[in-house]
């Protein structure tokens, strides 16, 4: 059962589409305007629809966009359209950016169908987490939707970072399985020698290093469903024991000789062309054919590029509340520069660029600079966004010249997860530092100082122009490193700084070192700098 809101232009249609979603069972609001429903869709966590009649104009599809620009996934959106112009059913639908266009006058089980299809598509988006709204994600979807009440096996396609283990996941959690287990293995993580014990376990002594008796993938999926990642990773002799065990569901464990019977339904999933494998020989034709019985093909990013201001949104609210960081959004020329990147690792590299950029950027706005250079240039085949980082992008504070290029870039990635990053514990930072080094042999390890000279940074206010007050010393400051430093000192020096540059004020320190406010006063407690900077609001104030 849902909440539908009814808009009402159309007094007859809206009533037809009234009478027919309550006797489905639905909740049914009739508004005068899109306007009224503001504020109130899932707001208790209650699912919605919205169905318009009468009115499209492009003051309703405005005011219908405001409605729902926090809202990810979107509601489903319905209209009924006049029947005579099939030109004008067309801009409708691309005004309104519909779901489903009902023609006038509605036919009541039309009505209902188109209500459940929606709805049902809105709840697998909102319990997967598989987002989108182009034509090549609502297929996945729909299709999604067809196959989870079977228990046939099910072959997911496409390329790395198409999201393949989200969508076996949403297949899983619609099928009569989803209360029991669901099981991901990924068949190219584990070596050769231990994947047919990984998968349907060993017996004590059956191997050197097999000291107890271990259950394997297969026991433990037992009811539920088994997901094989890279299935075209899997070597040959191994396919064949598998195809049995698909077919009969029993086997031994390794070292056993008591055959045990289990009820899995088995969703492979490759970036591979499997069909280009059997022809080569590298995997068994009969074992395709068994895994391919439901296909489930999922679209590159490329070729759903108008998703990606819907996913960078949704990827943006769930990085912000992971790292305490307020967001408002991207800039126009940085949604543009994104629409423009072929994505050669998908969604997972989207993902990934949204994480990075929420950390590093400076503001509250993304914005084009903030988007590492092989993402601009379109040049990018995997994502560094650590390694990106340099002075100019504004992202980190300029370097003095008297430093090299080696030595600059790990140095500057060291103290800059120091500080956007307080929650890892800092002996692995240290750790990670080191590998940094490692990475650069230009890096100097004889140096006993190295000077780093930390350019000012202005923040802007609400109207666009840096506050004066906000302004760091026009000196700069200095920050020594040397050899008997520990990472509380490095991080206890850059907190005074900022201090200083922001004479005291906490909250414009915390922004301008890129943390939140609470983690800030808990350093200041924690390094006994909380007095220090409470005497100097005072002494401004």
């Amino acid at each position: 059962m849902a909440r539908v809101f009814v808009v009402m232009g159309d007094l007859e249609s809206a009533v037809a589409v009234r009478e027919a979603a309550e006797a489905d069972g639905h909740v049914v609001e009739i508004v005068e305007s899109p306007g009224d429903i503001e504020n109130r869709l899932r707001s208790d966590g209650e699912e919605s629809a919205v169905v318009l009649t009468g009115r499209f104009d492009e003051t309703v599809a405005s005011t219908l966009a405001r409605v729902f620009s926090g809202a990810i996934p979107r509601p489903p959106l319905l209209a009924v359209v006049p029947e005579p112009d099939p030109e004008e059913r067309r801009h409708i639908a691309r005004l309104f950016d519909l779901d489903e266009a009902i023609l006038a006058p509605p036919d009541s089980d039309e009505i209902q169908v188109a209500l459940r299809n929606q709805l049902d598509r809105y709840r697998l988006q909102v319990e997967s987490g598989i987002v989108g709204r182009t034509e090549s994600i609502r297929e996945v979807l729909d299709r999604i939707i067809l196959i989870a009440p079977v228990n046939s096996t099910v072959l997911i396609t496409g390329e790395s970072g198409t999201g393949k283990e989200l969508a076996a996941r949403a297949i899983h959690l619609l099928s009569p399985r989803r209360s029991r287990p669901f099981i991901a293995m990924n068949c190219a993580a584990v070596p050769e020698s231990l994947l047919e014990s990984e998968l349907f376990g060993h017996e004590k002594g059956a191997f050197t290093g097999a000291t107890s008796r271990r259950r394997g993938m297969f026991e433990l999926a037992d009811g539920g469903t088994l997901l094989l990642d890279e299935i075209g990773e899997m070597p040959l002799q191994l396919q064949t024991r598998f195809l049995r065990v698909l077919e009969a569901r029993r086997f031994m464990r390794v070292g056993g000789d008591v055959e045990i019977q289990v009820d899995v339904r088995v969703i492979a999933a490759t970036n591979q062309d499997l069909r280009e494998a059997v022809r080569h020989g590298s995997f068994r034709r009969d074992l395709y054919y068994r895994l391919n019985v439901l296909h489930l093909e999922l679209p590159p990013l490329r070729q759903r590029k108008p998703d990606i201001p819907i996913l960078v949104r949704y990827f943006i609210g769930e990085v912000s509340e992971q790292h305490e960081r307020e967001f408002k959004g991207l800039a126009p020329e940085a949604v543009q520069i994104l629409l423009e990147y072929d994505w050669p690792g998908n969604v997972r590299e989207l993902r990934n660029l949204v994480e990075s950029m929420v950390v590093l950027a400076p503001g509250s706005v993304i914005r084009a600079v903030d988007i590492p250079p092989e993402i601009r240039s379109g040049t990018g085949r995997s994502l560094l966004p650590i390694s990106t980082i340099d002075s100019t992008s504004g992202l980190l504070p300029a370097v003095g010249d008297d430093v090299g290029v080696a030595a600059r870039i790990p140095q500057m990635e060291f103290i800059f997860r120091t500080l956007v990053e307080m929650k890892m514990d800092l002996e692995d930072l240290r750790t990670e530092f080191e590998r940094y080094r490692g990475r650069y042999p230009g890096l100097a390890r004889d140096e006993s100082v190295v000077d780093l000279e930390v350019e000012p940074i202005e923040i802007s206010g609400g109207n666009g122009h840096a506050d004066p007050e906000d302004r760091a010393p026009e000196s700069g400051a200095t920050l020594l490193l040397t050899p008997d430093m520990t990472m509380n000192d490095v991080e206890r020096e850059v907190i005074r700084i900022a201090l200083d540059e922001m004479n005291g004020n906490r909250r414009r320190a915390a922004e301008r070192l890129g943390i939140g406010e609470r983690t800030l006063y808990r350093k200041l407690r924690q390094y006994d700098l909380d007095g220090r900077a409470e005497g100097e609001e005072q002494e401004r104030g």
